[in-house]
């Protein structure tokens, strides 16, 4: 199954594909590629569920790069956030699993699919609590997702 018949087949997000990056908007310039020819598609996933998942700590997005997806979240990169953030990929993986499955068949097995990008500057000291329990979910941020 591609990508787009995944999305098509994941009654909360149906109509939000998007092609190449542009689901992402202003923020798709946080993901570089080598081969834009590859890419397969994107998705809102926090518009997209919204209006079911009001009050949830949803994730941002998703895009399908060689058959492979991928889910980025631009998030503040500060102590205080690590937990939204975490709660945000629990909920991804509980989504994916309850409402994605299609979608979870494809999570990237190259390298860990969940990428959190930092929006700014990066402020976790590396001796706080929260960068260890960042680093024990594999979800360090990134300046910016960069795929070959």
């Amino acid at each position: 199954m591609t990508f787009r018949q995944a999305v098509v087949a994941t009654p909360d997000i149906r109509t939000g594909y998007k092609s190449g990056l542009s689901a992402l908007g202003t923020y798709s310039n946080c993901v570089s590629v080598s081969e834009t020819t590859k890419l397969q598609g994107s998705i809102d996933i926090d518009a997209s569920t919204t209006a079911k998942y009001p009050n949830d700590n949803r994730w941002d997005y998703a895009f399908a790069y060689k058959d492979e997806v991928f889910f980025v979240e631009v998030h503040s990169a500060i102590t205080s956030e690590v937990k939204t953030v975490l709660k945000k990929l629990q909920w991804l993986k509980d989504w994916l699993v309850a409402q994605a499955p299609e979608i979870n068949k494809l999570k990237a097995k190259s390298r860990n699919p969940f990428i959190w990008v930092q929006s700014k500057n990066f402020q976790i000291p590396k001796t706080s609590p929260q960068y260890l329990m960042a680093v024990q979910k594999g979800l360090l941020p990134l300046k910016k997702l960069e795929l070959n």
